[in-house]
């Protein structure tokens, strides 16, 4: 069994991606991994596909605007077997931190909205992907599936990982909150888009739904975003209507305890930094003692949820072994690390 530390320091980045640039994201995924380290932090959370950013596109025009972009966006998006995860890996081992690491993940010619949790030994602890894309993010993304709805044991506690408006899907964080989850990661984009057109995608309801899940779940939330700058809303929007449906800042990262109390100071909307809190795991039982909703306030008489954990396969081929698990697709960090 695992060996938890139950007090450490934990790290939410709120910055701007490296828009369609897998390389220069991987190396500044790399430098907030190290200044996290040099903080003091043992955990550090990134938000919904950091790298190569969240597509922006998908959301300012008719389809037939995409498709500059799709090619572009599948070549920034990373594979787990591929040099981009293992140099991240490589530096979550060099600098002894735990990495929640949100992306795109590319899978031959599909692309996954993805979170692999990577252990201060450059091991990999979970790997997830988003059940469902949300509105238009399903015309460039796959869908997860139940396997994608899991609490893992580490050394920092039970952790679970869900991607933005998965926080307003009752059913899968229930599932979350039924395997004891502790610390959670919640991934999200900037909330720049559709500013004053629509109310669901603004930080105030985001910021709300992430609170709401610590108090549901009694579960630290470390809530990770992106910001974006005029030269980020350049590299998307070339027209006045789409330079008007796209504006500047959208940060709001924080951390939220497991009664719902924000523990960091909030950052301005536009900049760039790292928040850090410290995480005491003792102060779930006394969360729990009023809120247990998968626990002692369950009325499982009344109402329960079945959670399908098997993966879904288009192929199933008769008579071969079962799935190997997810460990497969990363390849072994056997080489030597230098020293920090």
């Amino acid at each position: 069994m695992t060996e938890t530390t139950r007090r450490f320091k934990a790290a939410a980045v709120q910055a701007e991606p490296a828009w369609l640039d897998a390389e220069a994201g991987v190396a500044k995924t790399v430098d907030l991994i190290a200044e996290a380290a040099r903080g003091g932090a043992s955990l550090i959370a990134f938000p919904e596909v950091w790298i190569p950013g969240y597509p922006h596109f998908l959301w300012l025009g008719a389809v037939a605007g995409q498709v500059p972009f799709v090619g572009r966006y599948h070549a920034a998006s990373l594979a787990p077997d591929g040099d981009g995860l293992t140099t991240i890996r490589r530096a979550a081992r060099q600098h002894g931190i735990t990495v929640a690491l949100g992306y795109s993940e590319k899978d031959h010619g599909s692309l996954y909205i993805t979170q692999t949790v990577i252990a201060a030994d450059g091991s990999v602890l979970l790997h997830r992907r988003k059940l469902k894309p949300t509105h238009v993010e399903r015309s460039l993304f796959g869908e997860g599936d139940g396997s994608d709805l899991k609490v893992v044991d580490s050394a920092l506690g039970r952790l679970g990982a869900l991607n933005c408006a998965e926080h307003v899907q009752p059913l899968s964080k229930y599932a979350l909150y039924a395997q004891n989850e502790q610390v959670h990661i919640a991934s999200w984009p900037c909330f720049g888009l559709y500013r004053d057109l629509a109310f669901q995608l603004s930080a105030e309801a985001n910021i709300a739904a992430s609170q709401v899940y610590a108090i549901e779940g009694s579960a630290f939330v470390l809530m990770a975003t992106q910001v974006i700058s005029q030269a980020g809303i350049d590299v998307f929007a070339s027209t006045p209507e789409q330079r008007r449906l796209l504006t500047a800042g959208g940060g709001c990262s924080r951390i939220f305890g497991p009664d719902g109390r924000t523990l960091t100071k909030d950052l301005d909307e536009g900049e760039e930094a790292l928040v850090y809190a410290d995480i005491d795991l003792d102060e779930i039982d006394l969360a729990k003692n009023a809120y247990d909703p998968a626990g002692h306030y369950a009325r499982a008489d009344a109402t329960y949820l079945v959670h399908r954990r098997e993966p879904r396969r288009p192929v199933v081929r008769e008579g071969s072994p079962a799935e190997t698990a997810f460990p497969a697709l990363f390849p072994s960090l056997d080489d030597e690390i230098p020293e920090p």
